[in-house]
């Protein structure tokens, strides 16, 4: 019986070890495990994170449009047989000029008027004539202007008869 006694304290050594070396090897693999999954999880927080730079995207500008009443005027060279009628809306910089631009309306007229009465129909026929047309006109009530500025002229109707 002794040695039956022995034997099973020898067994019961043996799993001993068995037991402590399976449950160091389960906290070794948790540990492992969860390095991992923090690391994965920092990677994918770092790579979508914003950029330091821009925290916030920019806003895009956005321009009023001040349309015109449409100019007719007759045609040079052409003794009062074809006229050309046109309809701008003018692009500003600052949405605060359109008070400035609506008391001086008149004088805007008045000078988009004297601009288009010398003009032949071969001067506006053409895509650069129309090009330069538009240059002019930004240019004139640029130089009215006290504050702000005229960006962009587009012509909403461009008829020539």
């Amino acid at each position: 019986m002794a040695k039956d006694n022995k034997d099973k304290e020898a067994v019961n050594e043996e799993e001993a070890p068995k037991k402590k070396s399976t449950f160091k090897w389960i906290i070794i693999a948790s540990v492992i495990l969860a390095v991992v999954a923090s690391g994965t999880i920092a990677g994918f927080y770092l790579m979508t994170k914003a950029d330091p730079k821009k925290p916030f995207p920019e806003k895009p500008v956005v321009l009023s449009i001040l349309p015109m009443d449409p100019f007719v005027v007759n045609i040079a060279e052409t003794q009062g047989e074809r006229y050309l009628k046109i309809v701008i809306q003018l692009e500003i910089s600052d949405p605060g000029v359109k008070s400035e631009l609506e008391q001086i309306k008149p004088r805007i007229r008045d000078s988009i008027l004297d601009l288009l009465t010398p003009k032949t129909s071969k001067d506006l026929m053409d895509l650069a004539g129309k090009q330069r047309l538009r240059e002019d006109i930004a240019g004139r009530i640029n130089n009215i202007l006290q504050r702000g500025k005229v960006t962009k002229v587009y012509f909403t109707d461009f008829v020539i008869q």
